[in-house]
């Protein structure tokens, strides 16, 4: 009798050891997920803010960020005046960029520079990987002119367009199973374009 007694004693001491570690677990991933359901929130919440602050021309931050991005773009060839068509080159749709971002806002600009988001590799692969094997090879032979010419590639309008489908598909919530499981705790405005790779 003190030997089933034992037997049954020893086996609930597993079982609440065993039922201790799930809950522990369960404790560990529950708050895990409810950070990223409180980072999703917040996140749309950053993007909204920097997509409803409008390009201002009179801003000499935005007015840097555009001149980076036509430096960037087309480094052999320098702006005649801000308002010209040679925007045109590089994918804007009018003789002003700043009348491409008004759906978007700054949101716009800031995706279409390399620094802030990888919308910009992904071009790079697509257009390195068609003649080139590197880098290298592209920078030696072409420049980024040369590129959105030759292809046609309409790079400000697509960016800003892929740029205004991520915003849809994170305020829409479509994006929550990619941030859960791609993103490990708060999601960053930096990792927005993450949806695309």
């Amino acid at each position: 009798m003190c030997r089933i007694l034992c037997s049954v004693i020893s086996r609930c001491a597993v079982q609440f050891i065993i039922l201790d570690y799930y809950c522990f677990r369960f404790q560990i991933n529950l708050r895990i997920c409810l950070l990223q359901i409180s980072g999703y929130k917040k996140l749309f919440l950053e993007v909204e803010d920097v997509r409803k602050q409008p390009y201002n021309s009179d801003n000499p931050e935005h007015e840097q960020q555009l001149m980076e991005l036509w430096d960037l773009l087309m480094p052999h060839e320098k702006l005649k005046s801000r308002i010209t068509k040679q925007w045109g080159d590089i994918g804007f749709q009018g003789d002003d960029p700043k009348t491409d971002f008004r759906g978007m806002g700054i949101l716009g600009l800031a995706n279409l520079l390399p620094r802030n988001i990888q919308i910009f590799t992904c071009l790079e692969f697509i257009l390195f990987s068609r003649n080139h094997s590197s880098k290298d090879t592209y920078f030696k032979s072409y420049s980024a002119s040369s590129l959105c010419i030759c292809f046609r590639y309409s790079y400000a309008i697509v960016g800003i367009n892929l740029t205004e489908m991520a915003y849809s598909l994170l305020k829409s919530g479509a994006l929550k199973s990619h941030f859960y499981n791609m993103v490990p705790g708060f999601p960053e405005i930096k990792v927005l374009p993450s949806v695309f790779l």
